[in-house]
């Protein structure tokens, strides 16, 4: 019985870190779809954007989905130790099964179709310079939610401040937009000595500089979710031992 306590504490515990877990990343995902002045945003304005882009443009769902997928299975592992429920034992083993084979599934596909993503930014790339060419300082949506992205992430336009030259924005007032300088009076003197990084340089280095962090997350996020399936399993034969 002592053993046994100690594995419903524990199931208590990891289950409670994936409930934790799983509101983090469902508010992350309701986030990504409400905020107007994301990049997401920005990119869903591109038309004729290659196909791949839609895909990557849903991550919102996808958040959402993996959010309430983790608030069911903490409901379900925290209820079935307390309650010592082989059913929700059961349930709770098979979807995080499910999930953990998704998950590597998903890895061995980012992984071998690698490549497919410096095409698919090169594509996105020239779209959207295209958009601010065409419409930044003509179109107002795009105007603002392209001012609200480079002030957000302290970057200044796709690539770098050229993406702006020969557009409505530029050729009527000869500037470029403010958050392109870090010294007031965005001129082509001013733009050049500021070097203000684009916004995609700007988050792959983000990318770059928390890759450790997010690798760590991901290897601990698996290797919670086999203990988790191990403890559950474990419970599952000793309820029912102790109920023949």
């Amino acid at each position: 019985m002592g053993c046994f306590g100690f594995l419903k504490i524990m199931m208590f515990v990891f289950n409670g870190v994936i409930f934790l877990a799983g509101a983090a990343i469902l508010g992350v995902g309701v986030w990504v779809k409400v905020d107007s002045s994301s990049l997401f945003a920005v990119l869903g304005k591109i038309e004729n954007a290659p196909p791949e882009l839609n895909q990557l443009l849903n991550v919102g769902y996808l958040l959402i989905a993996v959010g309430g997928v983790l608030l069911v299975l903490g409901f379900l592992g925290c209820c079935g130790a307390m309650k010592e429920s082989r059913c929700m034992l059961l349930l709770f083993f098979v979807i995080v099964l499910l999930v953990f084979l998704a998950e590597v599934a998903g890895a061995i596909v980012v992984f071998v179709f690698q490549p497919l993503a410096e095409d698919l930014i090169s594509q996105l790339g020239e779209k959207a310079v295209e958009v601010i060419k065409n419409d930044y300082g003509a179109n107002a949506d795009i105007t603002g939610l392209w001012n609200a992205t480079m002030e957000g992430l302290d970057c200044c336009g796709f690539y770098n401040y050229t993406d702006f030259l020969d557009s409505p924005f530029y050729n009527n007032s000869m500037t470029f937009p403010e958050e392109c300088c870090l010294i007031p009076g965005c001129n082509s003197a001013n733009v050049q000595i500021s070097k203000v990084s684009g916004c995609l340089p700007k988050l792959i280095k983000l990318i770059d500089e928390n890759i450790i962090i997010i690798g760590a997350v991901a290897l601990g996020i698996a290797a919670l979710e086999i203990a988790a399936m191990a403890v559950s399993m474990s419970m599952y034969y000793q309820i029912g031992a102790k109920k023949r």
